[in-house]
């Protein structure tokens, strides 16, 4: 926890009250995103994405796999967080992983609208090899390096640049299997298919200090915060995930409100994160 003195709570509270944050910043501008991809060799993909002081890295594994019985036509998804115990004095201990596992659910909330995969941002019949027998398993890994507020939509950002740096191989299937035998396949070293990012969201997180929503808060900020919703909405405008911490309940019109205003954001933010995502591939291409 963030110690303020009752001066700097008044500040950090008075400047976003006027429209102007501590950094400088206004209530919905988030802070300069620095994105680099292919940072973990041994991943199918991975990304590092810095958002001012907060630092994490997200990795995906591919492995094969068998669809669930309640969802033949689907592959599978599981996301997994850890916080360093470097990053921030109370992620040591219990306190890390606590946080590792809210930001874990709420990831996979965000991205996978839930367990049941209704209104995945990943498109998980994609991962499907063999309807009802053989699959691909998505392992995200995310790491907080560094953390000085909004790690959920950090991990988001470097999850999404992850999977557009993740190439899945390509696999054969041998013919000739039926009934119930698993058929034999042959997973190429050399080959491998572009995962599509069309549909994955962006998280951004509101959070309410005083009368007011912020985006990109800090960690001085979420000190003094009511409540924060994440929103995770891709390019199509969709709502893919939505998660909650902190306060009580909402009225529906403010949440009608917060989900208007996580649109805007996320216009911007899509677009300054997909172009830092290509000029990553591009240099990674020409290293």
């Amino acid at each position: 926890m963030v110690g303020l003195s009752i001066g700097e709570k008044h500040f950090i509270q008075g400047g976003i009250a006027q429209d102007l944050r501590s950094d400088g910043r206004k209530r919905l501008t988030t802070r300069p995103i620095y994105v680099e991809t292919g940072v973990i060799s041994q991943a199918n993909g991975s990304a590092r994405v810095r958002m001012g002081a907060t630092d994490v890295i997200a990795s995906v594994k591919a492995e094969l796999g068998r669809p669930n019985a309640l969802q033949p036509d689907k592959g599978k998804v599981v996301v997994n967080v850890d916080c360093s115990p470097t990053a921030a004095p109370m992620f040591e201990g219990r306190g890390g992983e606590e946080l590792s596992a809210e930001l874990s659910v709420a990831l996979q909330r965000c991205l996978l609208g839930g367990k049941s995969g209704s209104g995945a941002g990943i498109d998980l019949s994609s991962l499907v090899v063999v309807e009802g027998k053989i699959c691909w398993d998505l392992y995200i890994d995310g790491l907080v390096v560094s953390s000085d507020g909004n790690l959920l939509d950090a991990l988001g950002a470097a999850i999404k640049a992850a999977l557009s740096n993740t190439g899945i191989p390509k696999v054969n299937v041998a013919a000739g299997a039926s009934g119930d035998e698993q058929p034999e396949v042959d997973v190429s070293d050399e080959e491998f298919l572009q995962f599509d990012t069309s549909r994955v969201p962006v998280i951004v997180t509101l959070t309410k200090v005083g009368r007011h929503y912020i985006v990109d808060a800090t960690s001085e900020e979420e000190s003094q915060m009511c409540l924060a919703v994440s929103i995770s909405i891709n390019r199509q405008g969709h709502i893919c995930g939505l998660a909650k911490r902190g306060g009580a309940g909402l009225d529906p019109s403010i949440i009608l409100d917060m989900i208007s205003v996580a649109k805007t954001v996320s216009e911007q933010l899509i677009n300054t994160l997909d172009s830092h995502i290509a000029a990553a591939e591009a240099g990674e291409e020409e290293s």
